[in-house]
Parts: structure tokens; C-alpha cells; sequence
């Protein structure tokens, strides 16, 4: 006599809940190690640091999103760590590039390239960022 379907069923349904939890999890906590790592933080601190960037983006507030896991432009090794960050503030959005590279002495990351590419086409290079226009008007 074999098993009746309706226990097939929950047995479908019990293991693509479980499966479907334990994926979302998974996404959660990798999404959340990102987020946490020094190559991450130190690229956001670039962007925050840029008062043109943060203008254009109409940051404060700024808001980051995940990262997508399977775009081709994150790129992370023991060495190298190379994230496209989507960004976005209350006048519009857009990706945050970064690359990043640890320093096997000191086991610390440091920012070599930083670009912010809005959805308009503008792009502002955050390592030699343009000052602000009223910037240029000292006593």
C-alpha cells in the first residue's frame, strides 16, 4: 500500500518551506556580512564624505541598498574586494563603485577607486571629488 497523497503533499510543502527559509536566511546573512565588512564601510564613509555627491543624490537622508549577489560587478577575494553599491536619496539614486584592496602586512582595507554614477548618466569620482560651487567663493 503506498503513501496516501495528501501526505505527499504536506511533505512538499513542509520542504519547500523549510528550503525557502533556509535560503532567505542564507541571503539575510550574506547581505548582512557585506554590510559589516571594513571594504564596505569604508566606501560609504567616501561617499559621505563628498558633500557634491551627497547633494546630488539629495543625501541627508541616504539609504543603501543590498548589494545584488549575482552581479557580475562584485568581485571579492582574500585581496581584492570590487562592490557596486546601489544608493539612493531623496532627489535620486544610483551605484556607488568601489574597489578595495587589504594590505596583507596590516590586514587592513583601503579604497583605491570610488565612483558614483547616478541614474541621470552623472558621475563623480569620490577620490578627486569637484568642491562644492560654493566653495570657490573665499573672502
Amino acid at each position: 500500500m503506498g503513501v496516501p497523497t495528501s501526505k505527499l503533499q504536506q511533505l512538499t510543502i513542509f520542504t519547500t518551506l523549510l528550503t525557502g527559509g533556509g535560503v532567505s536566511t542564507m541571503y539575510y546573512l550574506m547581505q548582512k556580512k557585506f554590510a559589516e565588512s571594513d571594504y564596505h564601510k569604508l566606501a560609504l564613509q567616501k561617499l559621505e564624505a563628498c558633500t557634491v555627491a551627497m547633494e546630488s543624490l539629495g543625501a541627508p537622508p541616504l539609504k543603501v541598498h543590498n548589494i545584488h549577489l549575482t552581479d557580475r560587478d562584485n568581485r571579492m577575494d582574500q585581496q581584492t574586494a570590487q562592490i557596486k553599491i546601489p544608493v539612493t536619496g531623496s532627489k535620486t539614486g544610483g551605484y556607488l563603485y568601489t574597489t578595495s584592496i587589504r594590505d596583507h602586512k596590516t590586514n587592513s582595507w583601503s579604497v583605491k577607486m570610488a565612483v558614483l554614477r547616478l541614474k541621470e548618466g552623472q558621475t563623480i569620482n569620490l577620490m578627486n571629488a569637484p568642491s562644492p560651487v560654493w566653495a570657490d567663493y573665499t573672502d
